[in-house]
């Protein structure tokens, strides 16, 4: 008798669970939607705001490497084809 409580127990419990997570699941999605939706609208208008059209800003020109070896130039091996 104490075994079908127990299972009996499991199962009401388990059922409660899926009826929440039905309720509450889907509300919880929509929060998280909603805030990453809020989050991009953001950085879209603060972006849009700071840049000024028709203008370039160059913050780093890195320096050219002088020991670097040009495409043009490199090894070249002959080979003969073996019949």
């Amino acid at each position: 008798m104490e075994f079908l409580e127990f299972l009996f127990i499991i199962v009401l419990i388990l059922w409660v669970i899926r009826m929440v997570a039905r309720i509450v699941l889907p509300m919880l999605f929509q929060k998280i939607v909603n805030k990453a939706q809020q989050q991009q609208q953001n950085y879209q208008q603060n972006y849009t705001s700071n840049a000024k059209p028709g203008s370039v800003k160059i913050d780093h020109i890195p320096q050219q490497q002088k020991g670097k070896i040009p495409d043009s130039e490199g090894d070249f091996i002959d080979y003969e084809e073996i019949k």
